[in-house]
């Protein structure tokens, strides 16, 4: 009988270890995806900022654009598709399918503001209207605080990965839901250089 509870104990022991390390994998991969959640909620900010300008910026160069009304559209239209995949991606930043949907969608509006950029070079008194010269100086600080964000973003993301895919997590990982994250990256070369909103 003491030799059936010794081994019994031990069985307990091994099992209660088991218990804790499991837990404790379950416990740092929720971590760390929270972690890469919340970093994405500061690209959402300055998402959302940058969304705002554009309205702006669109509304100040329509007076002296009036030739140039597809390419005014063309960043609204950008804008719009933008917002719903960011929508979409602050639902859930770890659904690789709408973080991929965000991703094209700023490639495209940003290719849609480089292009009002290079046709607002054209107008000389829209550049050097007092409003366009501030919603531009905004807009590029914008920019470089959306590139902090996804650098912030993708190092987290680059951590959950990590840990979340090696072993012995990667066993666990899967049995309770947690799905690689999706780092935020540049599909098209083009699309790698930022809107040039700068009219020195």
């Amino acid at each position: 009988m003491t030799l059936f509870l010794g081994v019994l104990g031990a069985l307990l022991l091994i099992a209660v270890v088991l218990v804790l390390w499991v837990t404790g994998i379950y416990n740092s991969l929720v971590t760390l995806r929270n972690v890469f959640k919340n970093a994405f909620a500061q690209i959402d900010v300055q998402l959302k900022r940058r969304y705002d300008l554009i309205p702006n910026l669109v509304e100040v160069a329509k007076g002296y654009l009036k030739h140039e009304r597809e390419t005014l559209e063309a960043v609204i239209k950008a804008r719009n598709i933008a917002i719903g995949a960011a929508q979409s991606a602050a639902a859930n930043p770890a659904d690789a399918i709408a973080m991929k949907g965000l991703i094209s969608a700023e490639g495209g509006l940003s290719g849609a503001l480089s292009r009002l950029m290079v046709v607002v070079e054209k107008y000389p008194d829209l550049k050097a209207n007092q409003n366009m010269l501030q919603l531009t100086e905004e807009l590029t600080s914008t920019e470089n605080k959306i590139a902090f964000a996804r650098q912030a973003y993708n190092d987290s993301v680059m951590i959950y990965n990590n840990t979340r895919e090696t072993v012995p997590n990667v066993f666990f990982a899967g049995i309770f839901g947690f799905l690689p994250a999706e780092l935020f990256k540049i599909e098209d070369p083009t699309e790698r250089n930022a809107p040039k909103v700068s009219f020195a």
